[in-house]
């Protein structure tokens, strides 16, 4: 379940199914992610996305996705996130063995 740990639902302003209605009704429904080439989705829209995600949940920010473009969206940011939790390690360099005296 997409919701399963997080606190991003506790963290959403009381108003937003309000909002998320506003937003799906501006967009028609229709999923508003552009692809690489700058073609538009156009799925049937039914979630909505932060643009920048964070807490500002101006209309500016949201728009309208179809469930597969949200799940795509969410996972890279998701996998970026954890990106930057990460240690990083240096190891130490090796010699090649044939080079060593």
């Amino acid at each position: 379940m997409a919701w399963q740990g997080s606190t991003r639902r506790s963290r959403l302003p009381k108003n937003w199914p309000l909002l998320r209605r506003k937003v799906l009704r501006r967009d028609n429904h229709v999923c508003q992610n552009r692809f690489s080439e700058g073609q538009l989705c156009g799925r049937e829209a039914t979630e909505v996305d932060h643009i920048e995600p964070g807490d500002n949940h101006s209309m500016a920010n949201l728009r309208a996705l179809c469930t597969w473009c949200h799940a795509r969206k969410s996972g890279s940011e998701g996998g970026r996130a954890a990106a930057r939790m990460r240690v990083r390690t240096e190891r130490p360099k090796q010699t090649h063995p044939a080079l060593e005296d």
